[in-house]
Formats: structure tokens, sequence, C-alpha cells
């Protein structure tokens, strides 16, 4: 079976060069892409902005206070998506095989491309020449022989970089990663794993998939994959996003009346990761988690997709209110979702989304 070369394409603070580019006068100055207000998080921060500390997601609060001469500046949505339609057209270029993540982030199968060029190595050169040429915009660009490889290659030389795992690479490449760099490893899982004396991925192959699987059930057996560089996901062009949210389990089991201040901040979460995409969602979901482990969900799809953050919130905190089980009931978890995704173009109405 011949190896896959895989592209990880990533543009670098894509929102806040987009912002950059054109306005030269933001050039070199440190700029946060958010809207204002004490409910806000950062949608995007150029690098002169991170070296203060500010990244994405981050309360805008937080970042007022890390760096006060950032130049703060509203997210222009339609204008981030005409952006990232002609990156796309230029991956396009190379191969049929695209799999847009976001409005800023692809993967490309180039095993075969369409521009008769050597290796994948070139593509991704020949990639990142003609979006800055025609675009105006730097990518970096990791490439391997897998997705996940090919992910963690692309931000090992950000922003503006190149890096190439080739397959015989891999066995001296891995071993040394912290396991929070494998993807699906997060923070609870990472401190599950320190506990058990594995923190990084040289240590996770000391453990055999059994062990792996009965602790950590079909997770362990995908970290056990991973750790020895075993990724056969293939590359899924034009896969439509199904639906995006955010949940938290509480420190302790809650009453429905206390799940407010999480709700906003899910809410929040599920926004901010919601501007990233292609397409518009149109129906609100809440789920909640009794301390009994059933699961509730409720949901609305109003006339005009919500337009905000605050509507959002509005709208999640308003199906709570539709949760009819005896008001002493305790909830252990909560989230908010978005679904039910359309394109755009798709209704006329769905037009004033990020006006």
């Amino acid at each position: 079976m011949t190896a896959r070369k895989i592209v990880h394409a990533d543009m670098d603070a894509f929102y806040a060069s987009v912002e950059q580019r054109d306005a030269p006068e933001l050039r070199g100055r440190p700029v946060v892409v958010a809207w204002r207000g004490t409910r806000s998080v950062v949608c995007a921060a150029s690098y002169e902005a991170r070296r203060f500390g500010i990244r994405s997601a981050m309360a805008v609060v937080r970042a007022e206070r890390l760096c006060s001469d950032a130049v703060f500046l509203p997210p222009d949505f339609p204008r981030y998506r005409a952006v990232s339609r002609l990156v796309l057209e230029i991956f396009k270029r190379h191969t049929d095989l695209v799999e847009p993540l976001s409005l800023d982030e692809a993967y490309l199968d180039v095993t075969e491309n369409k521009t008769g060029l050597l290796s994948a190595t070139e593509v991704a050169r020949t990639i990142r020449a003609q979006v800055l040429e025609e675009v105006g915009l730097t990518v970096s660009a990791g490439v391997a022989p897998n997705k996940f490889l090919a992910k963690i290659a692309s931000d090992w030389r950000k922003p503006n970089g190149l890096y190439v795992i080739r397959p015989q690479d891999v066995e001296d490449f891995l071993p040394p990663l912290p396991v929070g760099r494998l993807p699906g490893v997060g923070k609870v899982t990472e401190s599950q794993l320190e506990k058990i004396g594995v923190r990084i991925v040289g240590d996770l192959r000391g453990r055999t998939l059994q062990e792996l699987e009965a602790r950590f059930g079909r997770h362990g057996v995908r970290m056990h994959e991973l750790a020895r560089g075993i990724d056969e996901s293939p590359v899924l062009p034009d896969r439509p996003t199904q639906s995006v949210s955010s949940e938290d389990t509480f420190p302790e089991d809650v009453l429905l009346d206390h799940t407010e201040a999480m709700i906003v901040q899910l809410a929040d979460k599920t926004w901010t990761a919601s501007r990233k995409e292609i397409r518009v969602p149109r129906t609100v979901v809440l789920k909640l988690k009794t301390k009994e482990f059933r699961i509730i969900t409720r949901s609305f799809t109003p006339t005009v997709p919500p337009s905000s953050c605050e509507e959002l919130t509005r709208i999640a905190l308003s199906l709570r209110a539709r949760v009819d089980l005896d008001r002493r009931q305790l909830y252990r978890l909560v989230g908010v979702g978005l679904s039910n995704f359309s394109d755009p173009a798709e209704q006329q109405a769905q037009s004033t989304l990020f006006e």
C-alpha cells in the first residue's frame, strides 16, 4: 500500500491577519478581533497581541487588561468567508481531496496531485507562495504521512512556516512529545495519564493496549495507535458540519436554577466555535445530564438564525424553562449547541446572520 501524503494548511492568525492586510496602519500592532462586552470572548489575536498573552476564546475583559494598547475590532465574517473561498480555490488547484476544518484550516491529500509536482513538500511550498502572492496572507503548513501528524507539523514553525515529517522520521519525532499534543488528549485525560506516570508519548508507548483500553475504553485504543504514529483517517472532501457544541460538568451537582452562569459561558464558547464554519447554524440545543445520568435535550429553531452570542444565550436560557422535571432535581452537566447547518445562499432570510 502506498504511503499517503497529507498536507495540513493553517492560516496564520486568520481574522486578525485579514484586518492587518486591509488596513496597513494596523500592521505591526496588537490587533484583537472581538465584540466588546463583559460576556464576549476573543475570536482571533494577531501575533503582536499574542506576545501579551492574548489568545482565542479568552474573555475580552482579560485581553483588555493584558494589553490596553491593543486595537479591538468587531469581526467581519462575510469578508473572512470571501477570503477563505479564495484560499480554498488555490488548494483545489492541487487536489480534489480537500477537507476544510474551518475558514482558516484544511487537510489536503496530495498523494497524487493535479499539478505534476514531484513531492508533497513541493506542493506545500507552492500553495504557500500562491496564497501569499494572490491573497496577501501567510499560511503555515505541515506535511506528513497522515492527518494527525500533519496537523502537529503545521504548528511546529508557526507563523509562516513549513515542517515536514517523513515516514522514516516518525519513530524519532513522536516519543519526546507531551501526550497533550495527541488529538483528543485534553487536560482531563492528560491529568489522568500523569497519575499513572505517562507524560510524554514515549511513556504512553510503554503501556499495553489492554491496559489503555481497560482504563480509557475506545479512547485508550486510539491513544495506543496515535502513540505509534498510526492514523488511517482519510481526507474527506465536502464533509458538512452537523453540529457545534460545548459542554461541561459541574464540580458538584446543582439545581436547574443554578445553571445560568455555566450556560452563559458555554454559549460564548459555542458561538465562537461556530464562527469558523462556512455554513450557518439554525437550531439551538440545550443539553442537560441529571445526577442519575439521564440526558435531557431541548431545541428551538427560530425563523431567522441567531445573529449574536447574546441571542444564542437568550434562546439557550429560554430552553431551560422548558425542562419540566421536579425543581429539586440535581444536574451534573450542561451543554449548549448549534445544529441544522445550511448554506447561507439556500435562504435569503439567512443573509442577516453576520450583519
